[in-house]
């Protein structure tokens, strides 16, 4: 079985793209056990997020997985990338660790990455293989952020976005903001946006409880969002970033805003995979869009940036996946072992009760040692002369030659027997 990962993300694929093969929270237990049904696949776990969809995969072929994918989504030739074995640990440990990372060091990807290996196991996709992938993964990021600086001030997207807006014609002293959404990106926004000073902050969401606790925190105003096309006229500045399959800001909405604004500008940040806002917003003459591939060409300066620290967290990276398949490899070399030692085991309980039940049913002792020992024997040694008998017909060498370390000419135990005889002496 091999170790896969395949998936799509901000490098390979456009914004356009990854919306569609997006799953949200709801849809991942279901994915993962129509994922675990497929033939010869053995583990799985689903990572989802606005920048990437990946599947990590114990199975015999990874055209499988590359085939379950294209079901969700049309086009997908050309975008997925597919990696094997140690590329495959590579790559989840760059991931977990932020070099993967539209912000380069971003810390929120390790959540997401915890979140995708939570779920897998809570819904028994998780075998030993992943499981132990993920636990060293979360030890290497943590080394990784920790030993160098590349988690160091990490720049999101929410504060890009935000810094984005203070350096446009929207200066946030001056603006109302309409947040639109109550999850962990908006949160970032909504705290960069307090410490900027932002005139007015407005939060809808679906869920008004979850507006009002956000709003609370940030000293912003918050309203259902059926409220929002009766607000969005007073908003200098949109963010949105919510869980919904379909737009919520339209772009017949943001037209009526626009024309109640006497045509003054309005800047909006979709920060959403799929997207929330209508893509022909950005037709609009005086709406200014900007969506999440759009910030990833305004954070390259930040990647340059954390370059050297980059480098660092690689170097460790690659260490530690050297150490990781060293492990994975000795673990399956002591497979065959701990299937000798059970078949051991197993025989030794079944023969042993057998003798019980003699000695109670009143069979002399003697006769229960000699049975004992005759099956025991037998038993034990029925599989390994089976397969030798098999060998010498064959013309197996190879076998041989491993039965022959195995069962040297020389007992290894024939001085035990010498020192029990001696013992024996009078």
């Amino acid at each position: 079985m091999t170790l896969w990962v395949l998936g799509l993300n901000h490098q390979t694929a456009p914004v356009d793209l990854r919306e569609r093969v997006a799953f949200d929270a709801g849809t991942v237990p279901h994915a993962l056990s129509s994922l675990r049904a497929l033939p010869d696949v053995v583990e799985a776990a689903l990572l989802s997020t606005c920048n990437r969809t990946e599947l990590y995969a114990v199975a015999e072929n990874g055209d499988v997985l590359a085939s379950w994918l294209a079901t969700h989504a049309e086009g997908l030739e050309g975008y997925l990338y597919r990696h094997r074995d140690a590329d495959a640990v590579r790559h989840l440990f760059r991931v977990a660790t932020g070099l993967d990372s539209m912000v380069l060091g971003e810390p929120q990807i390790l959540g997401q990455v915890k979140d995708a290996w939570a779920t897998a196991r809570e819904h028994g996709a998780l075998g030993n293989r992943l499981d132990r992938l993920f636990q060293q993964t979360f030890a290497v990021a943590k080394r990784a952020r920790t030993d160098t600086r590349v988690g160091a001030n990490p720049v999101s997207v929410a504060s890009t976005a935000v810094r984005l807006a203070q350096n446009s014609f929207a200066r946030l002293s001056e603006s109302t903001v309409l947040l639109v959404g109550a999850g962990e990106t908006i949160e970032l926004a909504a705290k960069h946006l307090s410490e900027g000073k932002v005139r007015r902050l407005l939060v809808a969401n679906r869920t008004l409880a979850h507006a009002q606790e956000l709003a609370t925190r940030h000293g912003g105003y918050a309203l259902p969002l059926t409220e929002l096309e009766r607000h969005l006229a007073e908003a200098d500045v949109v963010f949105s970033a919510t869980a919904a399959r379909e737009p919520v800001v339209l772009q017949a909405q943001v037209a009526a805003a626009l024309a109640k604004r006497k045509h003054k500008p309005m800047l909006l940040f979709d920060l959403a995979v799929p997207r929330d806002i209508e893509a022909s917003v950005a037709e609009l003459r005086d709406a200014y869009l900007y969506t999440v591939d759009d910030l990833e060409r305004a954070v390259e300066d930040n990647r340059r940036g954390r370059r050297e620290a980059a480098d660092a967290a690689e170097a460790i990276i690659d260490v530690q996946v050297g150490r990781f398949m060293e492990h994975l490899h000795a673990g399956s070399r002591q497979e065959p072992l701990k299937r000798l030692r059970a078949l051991g085991e197993s025989t030794r309980e079944d023969v042993l009760a057998k003798a019980r039940q003699q000695l109670a049913n009143g069979r002399e002792p003697a006769q229960v040692l000699e049975f004992l020992a005759h099956t025991l024997t037998n038993r034990l040694l029925h599989p390994p002369t089976a397969a030798l008998r098999e060998a010498a017909m064959s013309g197996d060498a190879e076998l041989a030659r491993a039965a022959d370390r195995l069962f040297p000419a020389q007992p290894p135990y024939s001085h035990l027997k010498k020192d029990d005889d001696a013992d024996a002496a009078p």
